[in-house]
Parts: structure tokens; sequence; C-alpha cells
């Protein structure tokens, strides 16, 4: 039996030769296997540069979240006037708009673009859809997976709010139920201008009921107590080293974010300090301690906010882009191991040089960059579509296993990133486990419902018509196989709960025993899916 046949994959070598390239003319003349592996080598370093770009994205958007605002208030027995400052933002819709949406938004512009290319045809393309629920499929299961063992052998963590973490579950499995509803039942094969705009307004009514059930609203929440709730994401004795520096013996006024040089670090970001409690207008600066040697000190400054101090600070990220030696390296013993990360630094150096364009994120309390991020972030997902594209032309790999498989992977990087972090050094699983329920909300409401509502509004104002979704069954059927298997994992999550005390981490062999049946449910997902859309069941 062949094996990759049924699954969707032809022999590159009795496929017949695909006429269409992504860049130059002269790729046709190779032969399908080498175009497929420069394909695919491509598409792994596209991958980078996402991961590169979000850490970027991350600290922007930790400044944007971290922006509080001024309370003047009368003290009414003295008269007093007093001067209070509180977040804009509130931890959950924090954690649904900003953290999910930015973890998610590879995937999101990875179907935005795709309905933007596909639009003025009748029938709606399918990589972004496949992507999103393969996506889907990955923050559910590997990540899942991930954020089980990751906590230190023996320890604990468990959902402190399980209140917001129902409502956000209920509106998760409520938008791949809808998802089939509409695809199956209400209006099979199609896709209405009603059906997007719904789509789209249950990412407000998510809103809503997250923001109620956090405030614990009398009659419209869930009855239920919030325990060991932390004041901030990250506990005031995680101690944080940089360049071989205790944070703790930091001036206590700054806040949480750590500007340090990109030469000294790698892209890890504190992407769960945006609940700190601190000033926010305080950033840390490196200050170099001569002009020959590297920046080893760190001082608090106030936000960037004259054109010397940015233009000081624009030029830094030049500047750490070319550097391929760090202090960390330097005292690395092992020769391999420095010629490693040299290596790696020269093949991350294109991305950081044209990364560094973004402006600094302490300008505009990081909207700026924040946007310039995000826009970088879009231009990537289109080279990403082009690459999968030529892929599927070169090897007969149908599209929707590609989506399902590298793209969901690839894309759903920060995800893993962000949610690895937080079951890491979070006190409590909160963090972990609600930015994948969220992601997963985000990726139908959003990154389905605006690609449908671009496409379903174009053809209902010049064709009349609704958008038809050709493979129709097959997306439906990964919808139910995911709904059956994140069945399962639910399962286990609760089954963990009740006998461990928690969600995550406990003793390693029962850790790895529960990420080993999330990846078992995951094959199947993947597997199955595959079997389906490649017309093979």
């Amino acid at each position: 039996m062949n094996v990759a046949g049924n699954l969707g994959f032809l022999n590159t070598s009795s496929h017949e030769r695909c006429e269409s390239y992504i860049v130059f003319h002269a790729e046709t003349s190779l032969s399908n296997g080498i175009r497929a592996f420069l394909y695919f080598v491509a598409l792994a370093y596209c991958f980078i540069g996402l991961s590169s770009i979000t850490a970027r994205f991350f600290k922007s958007m930790e400044n944007i979240v971290k922006h509080t605002r001024q309370i003047v208030e009368i003290d009414p027995s003295t008269g007093t006037e007093l001067i209070k400052y509180e977040k804009v933002w509130n931890y959950t819709i924090a954690d649904i708009t900003l953290l999910a949406f930015g973890t998610s938004f590879p995937q999101i512009s990875l179907a935005i673009i795709d309905s933007i290319q596909n639009i003025g045809q009748l029938n709606a393309g399918g990589l972004g859809p496949g992507t999103l629920v393969g996506s889907a499929a990955f923050d559910l299961f590997p990540i899942h997976a991930v954020c089980v063992v990751v906590p230190k052998a023996g320890t604990l963590k468990k959902i402190s709010d399980i209140g917001v973490w129902l409502v956000e579950l209920f509106w998760s499995f409520w938008a791949y139920v809808w998802l089939y509803i509409i695809l199956e039942v209400w209006t099979p094969t199609m896709i209405t201008l009603s059906e997007a705009v719904l789509t789209v307004l249950q990412f407000g009514l998510l809103l809503v009921h997250a923001y109620v059930q956090d405030k614990q609203w009398p009659y419209l929440s869930i009855p239920l107590g919030r325990s060991d709730r932390p004041e901030e994401w990250v506990p005031e004795n995680e101690t944080l080293f940089i360049n071989g520096h205790d944070t703790r013996e930091s001036n206590d006024n700054c806040c949480e974010i750590l500007q340090v040089s990109e030469g000294q670090q790698s892209n890890v970001v504190d992407i769960f300090s945006i609940h700190s409690s601190k000033d926010t207008d305080l950033v840390y600066k490196i200050i170099p301690d001569n002009d020959t040697e590297e920046p080893s000190e760190l001082y608090c400054n106030k936000m960037v906010d004259n054109k010397r101090d940015v233009l000081s600070v624009w030029m830094q990220q030049f500047l750490d882009a070319l550097r391929l030696e760090s202090t960390e390296s330097k005292k690395m013993v092992s020769f391999y191991l420095w010629i490693g990360r040299v290596l790696w630094k020269l093949i991350l150096m294109p991305w950081r040089l044209l990364f560094a364009f973004v402006p600094p994120y302490q300008i505009a309390h990081g909207w700026i960059a924040f946007i310039g991020s995000l826009s970088f972030i879009s231009g990537i997902a289109y080279v990403v579509t082009k690459l999968t594209e030529g892929i599927s032309c070169v090897t007969g790999i149908n599209p929707y296993v590609i989506a399902f498989t590298a793209l969901a992977s690839g894309t759903s990087w920060p995800d893993l990133v962000a949610s690895k972090i937080a079951a890491e050094r979070q006190i409590t699983a909160d963090s972990a486990i609600a930015n994948i329920i969220c992601s997963n909300s985000v990726n139908i409401y959003i990154g389905i419902g605006i690609p449908w509502l671009i496409d379903t509004t174009y053809n209902f104002f010049v064709y009349q018509e609704p958008l038809y979704i050709q493979n129709a069954g097959g997306l439906s059927f990964s919808l139910l196989v995911f709904f059956t298997t994140s069945a399962g994992c639910i399962a286990v999550l609760l089954l963990r709960r009740i006998t461990l005390g928690a969600e995550l981490g406990g003793p390693k062999l029962w850790a790895w025993l529960t990420a080993t049946y999330l990846m078992f449910l995951w094959l199947v997902f993947v597997v199955l899916s595959s079997l389906k859309v490649s017309g093979k069941i």
C-alpha cells in the first residue's frame, strides 16, 4: 500500500511538471524534487522570521497594555485631592484581545491574504480555513502537552479562576459547533453575508461575557469563587537574570519590561509582565561602559521622548542585528556550542536587519512598533501563501494537508512560546491555558469570520451570490474529528484536576503520560483529516 499516496502525497518524480513559479521563470527548469526541497527550506525560513518578528511584536504589545490613566478623586472627609493610576486594560480582555490575537496573527493574516487573493471568485479559498482549524488542533494538543511537562518536577499549577475559564471554553467549543452548523445544517456548502456577520459579532459577545464573568456581576456571571489569583502574572520572587544581573536589585520603580540589547539575548520576551502594577512610563535602557565594550549595566530611564534618544535607540537595533558574538557566547567553554551559536546568528541576521526598521517600541506606548510588526507579519504571511501554492503544485500534496500540518504548526509557534513561558513562570495555569483556548476562539470569529466577511460582501453586492465552499465536506469532517478529540483533551485535564489537584505539572511520569496522550490525539486529527480531504475515506 502506498501510504504517502493515501495521505494525499504524490511522488515528485512521477508528478507532472509544474509550470507556475514564485520568483523566477527559471524555476520551472528545475526538477520537481529540487523545487520542493527549496520551497520547503524557504517555508521553514519564513517560520523562523515569524518567530523573530513576533518577539518584537510582543514587546510593543506589552507597552500598550501597561499604559495607565490618571484618576483624580476627592477625599469626602478631608477634601484632599487624591491622584491614583489604574491600567486601561482589563486582565481578561487583555488575554483575549492583544495576547490571543497577537499569538494568532500569523494565521489570521494568512487567511485574510488568502481571501483577498480569492476576491471576485464565487468559491472560497481553502488555505486559510484549513490552516486555522489545523492551528486549533495544534494549540489544543501539542501546546497543552508542552505546558503539562514544562513546570519543575513535582510542581502543580491549577486554574484559579474556573468561572472565566468555563466562559472561554464555552465560546471556544461553540465556535466550532457554529462553524459546523453554517457549513452543513443552515446553508450547506455555502456562506452567506449574514452568516459571516454573525460569526464576527460573536467575538464581541465573547468579550462581553468574559468581562462580566471577570467582574463577577450578580445574576449575570457563574457563581464560582476565584482562588489564589496573583496580583501580577509574574511572581515578585521570580528572579530574572539579564547579562548576569539580578533584576531584583534594580530600581523598584521600574516596570517589568526589560529593554535589553538583542545582541546580548535571544528573542525570549516576558510577554506575561503586562499586568505589572509598577510605573509603566519607565523602561530599562542599556548603557555601554565605554565605546569598545558591550552593554553591561542596566539603568532605569524615562520613556524615550525626544528625537535624539529615538534615533539612538533605533540605531542600536541595527547594531544589535549585526552583532554575531555576545557576552554569553564568549563565556561558552565548548567551541562547538560557540560555533553553533554564531552560525544561528548568521542565519537570523537577514531577518534581524529587516526587522530593525520597525521603530523602537518605546515610542507612543508601543503603538507604532505594534503596527509596524503587524505589517511585517502580513508580508511574511503573503510569502508563505505563495510558497504553499508552489509546494502543492510541484508535489501534488493537497493544499488542505499542507494547511493542517506544516502551515498550522509553523504559524502556531507564537502560541507555543507564549503558553510555554506562562506554564514555566506563572504560579497558576490560567495564562497558559487561557492563551490556548482564546486563540482558538480568535481563529474562528476573526481568522475565519473576517475573510469570509470580505468575500461574501463582495459577492453579495457584485454577483448577488453567496460564497461557496468547495471542500465543505472535508472541513466539516475535520471539525467533527476536532470536536471529538478535544473532548478527550478536556476530559484528561479534568481528570488531572480531580486526581492531582491541578491541570499542569505534577509527577514527571504522569506529566509525560498526559503529553503522550495529547500528542496521540493530535496525530489522530491530522491523519483522519488528511485522509478525508484527499478522498481516501
